[in-house]
């Protein structure tokens, strides 16, 4: 019922301001040029899209970066950016070809062509990075730079959701004269056409970013100065936002804090909306594994409290998830809760029994460090797989880049961490996250699986591919290589005077920093 209520406040609030008058929604002159400060406690692991699959590396790469396409507040079909228009030819879904916008010019001044296209898209899967995008263009052949403006992208298989993959952070197209061919570029400058320039950073600590006067493409316009700020956790963020150190607090803010955020509030603007973000806990199947076996995983899962988690842990700010897809994605189903309504004890011991494991079972735990509640989301995760003996768990964390390393190496357990639709699609939980080589690399590998997920392409009305995302998770609920644990709400806070907070993220990977303006 508060997240009900939560929303018809804020339902009001925007109508509101609406009706305030319009005067009220132009800046003023005075703060025309003036920065926005806006807080979060993602973090950026690369500033070459090559480099990096994460939330706080795309939140900015969607701001400095262009792609073919883009997608729209609550879109779900993806939009011309830096090309003109995409279409794909015949009716096969393996060739897709883009018309580029006149015009667009990187930093250097010189134009973007059809071979930066080319070049962006095949550097990312030549570095082939650990923790890079690769595994995105999975069904990309080879691309072809048919003119200066007309690049052709060739897939080894239908391939309905190439567009969604190519509007994603993936997609961003670099300045080839500036980004080596086989390896990350380290420094720390940006070569981007997005609708910001980078014009300083320090990892960790702030990106600045200013109007790029020269962009091209599916806004009408750039936003105000911003500056983004990175904070270690959560706490460090809330201590800021309340000290009004910022104008914008973002990603997250304690449940604590959020649990109590009311919008009629004096001096602040919320926002509240449903997220395609999701929680899960990834179980290495590796053989060298303890968890190598199913029905050890199996037992973990009916040890796990997930409504507990998200009321105690996060405050009821998150809802609990019983599926690989989350809820308002096409395909959702509650798998995990029909096969393990309940906790029981009693079911894992006799797994456990039957696979003649020596009990407790021990296990590692990892977590990101200051990624939100990741340290007390473990401590609750460790007392429920350890009540009555069944298992022993060492919580480990780790630095974020580190973190991401690991997992990517197969040398952890288990390891909790969230996952941000990169589009809104089923797709985007599928290959990604239980494919044969998947981006969390638990080493899980099903022929049904990855013949689904393939199956699942085909199918231009993406409707039609419900019934292979609820076999796909079918057989994640029987071979359970995760856990899913919980689907996130997005909230936004703002000072009064700082709007567009409301179009700002979306759980889709896109931050709207261009929407954020004064009032």
């Amino acid at each position: 019922m508060r997240s009900v209520r939560m929303r018809i406040l804020v339902a009001l609030l925007v109508l509101a301001v609406v009706g305030i008058g319009g005067w009220q929604l132009l800046p003023s002159q005075g703060n025309e040029n003036r920065t926005i400060t806006v807080g979060t406690t993602d973090a950026v692991t690369a500033l070459d899209p090559a480099g990096a699959y994460d939330a706080g590396s795309w939140a900015l790469f969607s701001n400095v970066f262009q792609s073919l396409l883009t997608f729209e507040p609550g879109g779900a079909e993806p939009v011309p950016d830096a090309a003109k228009s995409c279409t794909f030819e015949g009716s096969g879904l393996k060739t897709y070809r883009c018309t580029l916008r006149s015009g667009i010019t990187f930093p250097s001044g010189r134009a973007m062509t059809a071979e930066d296209v080319k070049y962006s898209f095949e550097r990312v899967k030549a570095i082939n990075s650990e923790v890079g995008p690769a595994s995105l263009f999975g069904t990309l052949a080879s691309v072809t730079a048919d003119d200066a403006h007309t690049v052709t992208f060739h897939l080894s298989s239908s391939d309905a959701t190439f567009p969604l993959k190519a509007a994603t952070g993936a997609g961003s197209i670099v300045d080839r004269e500036k980004y080596p061919a086989d390896a990350l570029r380290k420094d720390t400058a940006v070569d981007g056409t997005g609708p910001y320039r980078l014009t300083a950073y320090t990892k960790d600590q702030k990106a600045e970013l200013a109007p790029n006067e020269h962009y091209k493409g599916a806004l009408s316009g750039t936003g105000r100065p911003v500056e983004l700020r990175y904070y270690a956790d959560s706490a460090q963020l809330d201590r800021v936002w309340r000290a009004r150190g910022i104008d914008v607090a973002t990603r997250t803010l304690p449940p604590h804090v959020l649990a109590e955020l009311n919008p009629s509030d004096p001096g602040q603007r919320v926002t509240e909306s449903d997220s395609a973000e999701t929680r899960n806990l990834y179980l290495n199947t590796r053989s060298r594994s303890p968890l190598h076996d199913p029905r050890v995983r199996r037992a973990m899962a009916w040890l796990v409290d997930r409504e507990r988690l998200a009321a105690t842990v996060y405050e009821g700010t998150v809802d609990p998830l019983y599926s690989l897809i989350p809820t308002g994605i096409t395909g959702h189903t509650t798998s995990f809760f029909d096969n393990y309504p309940t906790r029981s004890a009693r079911k894992a011991r006799e797994l456990l029994t039957e696979a003649g494991v020596s009990l407790p079972v021990r296990f590692t735990l990892g977590y990101g460090t200051g990624r939100g509640e990741g340290a007390e989301e473990v401590a609750e995760l460790k007392r429920q797989l350890e009540a009555g003996g069944l298992f022993q768990v060492d919580v480990r964390g780790y630095e974020w880049t580190d973190f991401q390393k690991r997992w990517a190496a197969g040398k952890m357990d288990a390891w909790a961490v969230g996952w941000v639709a990169d589009y809104p699609d089923p797709d985007t939980f599928g290959a990604a996250l239980v494919g044969t080589g998947s981006t969390m690399s638990t080493g899980y590998s099903n022929r049904l699986v990855d013949h689904l997920v393939l199956d699942s392409q085909q199918f231009a009305d993406r409707s039609r591919a419900a019934k292979d995302f609820k076999d796909i998770q079918a057989a994640v609920t029987e071979d359970v290589p995760l856990i899913p644990l919980w689907q996130r709400k997005e909230y936004v806070v703002s000072t009064e005077d700082v709007g567009g907070g409301q179009y700002l993220t979306d759980g889709t990977g896109v931050f709207r920093l261009w929407r954020l303006n004064w009032i």
